[in-house]
């Protein structure tokens, strides 16, 4: 063996320490868990999409652990301590539900709230600018929003004074849009029934009640629940011909009238963006909780011409996507 070769096998070891550390940084894998009350691929999607794009490769870099409550949010504590067995270094959460099991089970692993309504009112946060603890992420609630919904309503058919409200009362943080909703109606002069149906029996309920309160318009907050029985609501709003506003344009492509509120793929990959902060060394107690910044108006015409609906030509100029 020459005396270059020893020099440089010499050179190779005494530089092993160094090299350790960058091997093992290389081959780094970090475990997410994705927890939601039942929104599967709406919420997994984007999120994983927007994390490729950061540079993550599922299997490789990163592993995801996935539970899902199928609808039935009394699965979600178990779920959630799952996760935690796992040794999950971020659980990721979708709705307020399966934010509260994260929280629950967990006071250190960083908890990122993919979409929420009201992180603050139901106490998984101290305040959006400054979350505090292990837990940081998304809000749905912004300024004006439910008025800017009833507003659109009254765009569509200026005479309507009476207005129905469909929610999870479950759910507490749908609470406070309910609350907002209220407000609005009030400064508006218009009179708003709630309704809030927990289960499929009370949903039946819900739609009786409907039919002898004859509101002129429908309200429906997008959260597990409706998402779950979507087909029906969607039914029973089309069949009656009540012109019915909702939260998220998934809603509208399945048939849903018009829909006015977050951009929802945009939220879900902000929750991305979050993690990626986390997993580069970031505290969620120094990550303020975002609101949504990107809204969107989807109208179905195909729906409207069904329930024998003009849309108005400015309502049309304000939709930022028309489906025919």
């Amino acid at each position: 063996m020459s005396q270059m070769t020893r020099r440089q096998i010499l050179t190779f070891v005494a530089a092993l320490p160094a090299l350790g550390p960058i091997a093992a940084a290389a081959q780094r894998q970090f475990k997410i868990g994705l927890l939601d009350t039942g929104l599967g691929a709406t919420f997994a999607v984007p999120f994983l999409r927007k994390l490729t794009e950061l540079g993550y490769v599922e299997g490789q870099s990163i592993i995801i652990e996935r539970r899902s409550a199928d609808g039935k949010p009394e699965r979600l504590n178990d779920l959630a301590e799952d996760l935690v067995r796992q040794r999950v270094e971020v659980i990721v959460t979708a709705g307020g539900p399966a934010g509260a099991a994260a929280k629950k089970v967990t006071q250190t692993i960083p908890i990122v709230l993919g979409a929420i309504s009201d992180p603050v009112g139901v106490g998984l946060v101290a305040s959006l600018a400054r979350p505090g603890g292990n837990i940081t992420g998304n809000s749905l609630m912004a300024p004006d929003l439910s008025a800017k919904r009833l507003d659109i309503l009254h765009t569509l058919a200026p005479g309507i004074s009476r207005f129905a409200i469909l929610w999870d009362s479950s759910n507490p943080g749908m609470a406070a849009r309910v609350q907002e909703t209220k407000v609005a109606a009030d400064q508006s002069h218009v009179l708003l029934h709630p309704v809030g149906p927990r289960n499929l029996e009370e949903l039946d309920a819900a739609f009786a009640e409907l039919l002898k309160e004859r509101p002129e318009a429908l309200l429906v907050t997008a959260e597990p629940f409706t998402r779950r029985h979507l087909t029906r609501i969607l039914d029973f709003a089309n069949n009656n011909k009540l012109p019915s506003m909702f939260e998220d344009s998934s809603f509208v492509v399945a048939g849903g009238l018009m829909s006015y509120g977050p951009d929802y793929p945009d939220v879900f990959q902000k929750a991305a963006i979050f993690v990626d902060k986390i997993l580069k060394g970031a505290k969620p107690a120094d990550l303020p909780v975002e609101q949504p910044t990107k809204f969107e108006l989807v109208i179905n015409l195909k729906t409207a011409k069904t329930m024998g609906l003009e849309v108005p030509p400015q309502l049309l100029a304000l939709a930022d996507k028309v489906i025919e």
